[in-house]
C-alpha cells in the first residue's frame, strides 16, 4: 500500500488528518532518510497494520534494508524503554531511580544509521508512547548534536500526524460514526 492509498482510507470525519498527512509528505524540513525512518518508526509505535504497511513500503524506496531495520529497532527499543523509564520517572519511590535498568540496549550504541536519525526516531516514538524521561533524554542528545529545534519539532509533529492517521483508520473500521449518529 502506498501513502497515497493510505490517505484515501482516511474517512471524511478526519479530513484534517488527511490534510495533515498530505502536508507532511511535502514537508522538506528533514532529509528523506530521516523522514521515512521517522514515518516507519512512528507507524510501528502507532500499532496499526495498515499504517505500518504503507510507511514500510514508502521507506523501502528511500532507505537501505539496514536503515529500515534501524527504524524498526528504534520503535522496538523505545517500546521497552518508554515503559520502564516512564515507570521510574512517575513512581513515588525514588529508590527506582538508583537501581540499574538491567535492560539490553546495545542497538542504541550502534544503530546502523546516523546517530542523529536514530535519536530523532527514538524521540518521536517516545512522544507517542508518552515517556517524558525518554523525550527529555533524546531531545537533549539531539540538541547537543546540533540538531535544530525546527527539526525536533517537525519529528514530533510527524509522530502526532502518524498517530492520528492510525486512530482515524481504526475509528472508521470500528463503526464509530454510526455510534455517534
Amino acid at each position: 500500500m502506498s501513502i497515497e492509498q493510505l490517505k484515501d482510507q482516511i474517512p471524511d470525519f478526519a479530513k484534517d488528518v488527511r490534510l495533515n498527512l498530505a502536508s507532511m509528505m511535502s514537508d522538506e524540513t528533514l532529509s528523506p532518510h530521516s523522514k521515512y525512518g521517522l514515518l516507519l518508526a512512528t507507524a510501528i509505535a502507532a500499532r496499526n497494520p495498515v499504517v505500518i504497511a504503507a510507511m514500510e513500503s514508502a521507506a523501502a524506496v528511500v532507505m537501505t534494508p539496514a536503515a529500515v531495520a534501524a527504524a524498526k529497532s528504534a520503535a522496538s527499543m523505545m517500546a521497552m524503554n518508554n515503559v520502564y523509564y516512564r515507570f521510574v520517572h512517575l513512581a513515588s519511590n525514588p529508590e527506582y531511580k538508583t537501581m540499574p535498568a538491567r535492560l539490553r540496549m546495545n542497538v542504541i550504541g550502534n544503530p546502523g544509521v546516523d546517530r542523529d536519525d536514530f535519536e530523532l526516531w527514538s524521540l518521536a516514538v517516545s512522544a507517542i508512547n508518552g515517556c517524558g524521561a525518554c523525550m527529555d533524554a533524546h531531545e537533549k542528545a539531539l540538541r547537543e548534536a546540533g540538531v535544530s529545534s525546527a527539526a525536533i519539532q517537525t519529528a514530533v509533529r510527524f509522530a502526532a500526524i502518524v498517530q492520528s492517521v492510525a486512530v482515524a483508520i481504526e475509528a472508521a473500521g470500528m463503526g464509530v460514526t454510526q455510534a455517534v449518529e
